[in-house]
């Protein structure tokens, strides 16, 4: 297996922490782009306690200095993973929480994605691996904002697919359904931050319990697998039940009436 150099948005936890990891002990070279200080010396430290060799830079994806620094670097490889997510009825979520969920997922994705793809253009190689998610696939009622951010990295994905392909440089998806990396959690009780702080026209939306979230564990190892393979698919959904939700859920939405 030939080792590959990878750049890692979001290292500092989740599936970005664990793919930087298994990478590393795989044999290639990682750049694991932490958002805050504290997730650098964190990693670093665990990196240094594995015995493994990862380069821990600090990179919040929306920053501009950060992203020149991080971009000083060629890579075989961009794992764009960095993203956040926000909760709440799409009539009541306040729009300055949607934009910065498109801040994030869209714009600044986009601004790694377009750095790293200009460098990979000038040499003829290259693979960006976007981290979109079930949500961009199908409704997700309480969750429009974040869902809309991951429509548009579909939207973008595809567009940059077919735009670099005669550049010898590959654009390829991964779509993880419900993983236990907490990020779910949080996403749903970031809501309460402003609920409370207006008067609201619809009722509080039920709250799921996440009971039933999988080992990000299957979730990491798919993505070390797109990041190694030659010819991976353009499109990879964990686990099997949630493509199979996809497939039907897209089918049924052609024969819907309202």
């Amino acid at each position: 297996m030939m080792s590959k150099t990878v750049l890692i948005t979001g290292a500092g936890s989740g599936f970005g922490l664990g793919v930087a990891l298994g990478l590393a002990a795989r044999g290639h070279r990682v750049i694991a782009g932490c958002h805050i200080w504290p997730q650098v010396t964190a990693l670093r430290a665990r990196a240094k306690a594995d015995g493994l060799a990862l380069e821990v830079i600090k990179f919040d994806v929306t920053s501009e200095i950060d992203r020149q620094h991080a971009l000083e670097r060629e890579v075989d490889v961009l794992l764009n993973n960095a993203g956040v997510m926000e909760s709440g009825p799409t009539t009541e979520i306040p729009l300055p929480v949607v934009r910065s969920v498109f801040e994030v997922n869209v714009f600044a994705a986009l601004a790694v994605a377009q750095g790293v793809a200009k460098q990979m253009v000038r040499r003829g190689s290259g693979r960006i691996v976007w981290v979109s998610s079930v949500a961009g696939l199908v409704k997700v009622p309480f969750d429009g904002a974040y869902a809309a951010s991951k429509h548009a990295v579909e939207g973008m994905c595809s567009a940059l697919r077919e735009e670099l392909k005669s550049y010898g440089v590959q654009v390829v998806t991964v779509n993880p359904g419900a993983y236990r990396t907490g990020f779910n959690d949080t996403g749903m009780e970031s809501a309460d931050q402003w609920w409370h702080q207006a008067e609201r026209t619809v009722a509080p939306w039920p709250k799921r319990e996440l009971k039933r979230q999988s080992d990000p564990a299957e979730m990491v190892a798919a993505m070390i697998e797109v990041i190694e393979a030659e010819h991976p698919p353009y499109r990879t959904v964990r686990p099997a039940s949630a493509e199979q939700m996809v497939r039907e859920e897209q089918a049924e939405e052609w024969a819907l009436r309202v």
